[in-house]
């Protein structure tokens, strides 16, 4: 069953003005585009997200989304790489 981009992708992703569509790529969730251009291939098929969880369990949601930015602290502070977009787009 192919990945449904949820709101919660969509308002951060108008935010960092790039498009996004659901992904091309094996196992992917959403590409990010930017002039036209994919800059990135984000998200695990095979994972939950912060807008997919939003849909059951906020509270349960929210410890997830805490615990997946603790994670990627590091890589995520990058502008421009896949674990950018992940942390801003999915998370």
């Amino acid at each position: 069953m192919p990945y449904s981009i949820t709101n919660h992708s969509k308002k951060a992703a108008k935010a960092l003005n790039v498009k996004i569509k659901a992904s091309t790529r094996k196992n992917k969730k959403v590409d990010v585009f930017q002039a036209g251009k994919r800059v990135a291939s984000i998200g695990d098929t095979r994972y939950t997200d912060y807008g997919t969880m939003l849909k059951t369990d906020k509270a349960h949601a929210k410890k997830r989304r805490k615990a997946y930015h603790a994670r990627h602290a590091k890589t995520a502070k990058k502008v421009g790489s896949p674990s950018y977009y992940a942390a801003k787009i999915l998370w």
